[in-house]
């Protein structure tokens, strides 16, 4: 099948046109043409940006294809592009939106898609906008029966991705078990979530690919390996052969010290990460999780030390600092126990 995937370079994304190039189909990447991907000469590339619509319309115009990939629709405004562009030509639309898009606190545990009600909250954008996007394409699929499939990705790591950690800090943790510096854990590190790695959450969207089942469906696509939040920093420890020494600070103090940082601890990790995967193995039996916590972070290792990555000063500081005032707290509250 000819497919056209809207990003298809990103930590998610690229994962996804690999599988699609290894499973036989014809694929066409869309993006700023800042990155690349391996084996780039069998892909079809066009450089742009959804951000200039009308360019954005004239490259795709008579272009055919059997299904797009949206990787790179954020809200509605995007979305409704995306559909407006392609309605009438093309056979299925894909959309990623995210687990975050789901409403907390959850109806189920583990999630179950339709019994869950969307994020309507304007004050963590990123969940507010991508759930207005999933509202407009549903409206889209009962007024117009548009082959629409939505894929909400939970919390997903990959070679490439930033998003590690509480602090984000990707190789900073690594750096800071090595040298015996405290972690930063929201809450007590108790709290269930089932961390997913990006080659296991692609074999959704390939899955997903001319499969009439999926027509107008949302799933959400995750691990199913029941960890706490405290195991990830845990399982690091193992890999690198060192106790990781993990400092818990409350979730509502960690937002007043950065509210940009900390607002996806606040409005969506503060509630278990549990989700039942049983709607998308029914109509994506290919979907199966191979990577344990430990496998995914294994892979991320070998990308920190084949690229050299370098440490991110801002947020070891900040990570200094946020250990450096539990400590004097855990001082003061010991002298008022002695007193």
């Amino acid at each position: 099948m000819k497919v056209l995937i809207l990003g298809g370079t990103g930590v998610i994304s690229s994962q996804i046109s690999q599988q699609l190039l290894a499973a036989g189909h014809e694929v066409t990447v869309f993006n700023r043409g800042s990155k690349s991907l391996p084996d780039a000469g069998q892909y079809e590339w066009i450089v742009g940006s959804k951000a200039d619509g009308e360019t954005f319309q004239r490259q795709m115009a008579g272009r055919r294809f059997d299904a797009v990939i949206d990787m790179i629709s954020f809200n509605e405004p995007d979305a409704r592009l995306t559909v407006e562009t392609f309605r009438g030509r093309v056979p299925q639309l894909i959309f990623c939106s995210t687990g975050a898009a789901y409403k907390r606190p959850f109806r189920t545990t583990p999630v179950k898609e339709e019994a869950e009600a969307l994020f309507d909250d304007p004050a963590f954008p990123y969940a507010y906008d991508k759930a207005r996007m999933e509202l407009y394409l549903q409206s889209r699929i009962r007024e117009e029966n548009l082959a629409v499939t939505i894929i909400r990705p939970s919390l997903t790591y990959g070679v490439g991705g930033a998003n590690l950690g509480v602090l984000r800090q990707n190789y900073n943790i690594v750096h800071r078990i090595r040298q015996g510096l405290p972690l930063v854990m929201f809450g007590d590190g108790r709290l269930p979530w089932s961390f997913t790695f990006a080659p296991d959450l692609a074999k959704a969207f390939v899955g997903a690919v001319g499969n009439e089942r999926t027509y107008g469906q949302a799933y959400h696509a995750t691990s199913e390996e029941n960890r706490v939040w405290d195991d990830l920093y845990g399982e690091w420890g193992q890999i690198l052969g060192a106790e990781p020494v993990i400092v818990h600070l409350p979730t509502d103090l960690l937002l007043k010290a950065d509210p940009d940082l900390f607002a996806h601890l606040h409005y969506e990790k503060s509630y278990a990460g549990l989700f039942d995967n049983a709607k998308i193995k029914r109509d994506i039996p290919d979907f199966q999780i191979s990577l344990t916590l430990r496998d995914g972070l294994r892979m991320m290792l070998d990308w920190y030390e084949a690229e050299g990555h370098t440490l991110d000063e801002g947020k070891m500081r900040l990570e200094d600092e946020l250990t450096a005032i539990h400590s004097r707290w855990s001082r003061e509250m010991e002298e008022l126990e002695l007193s």
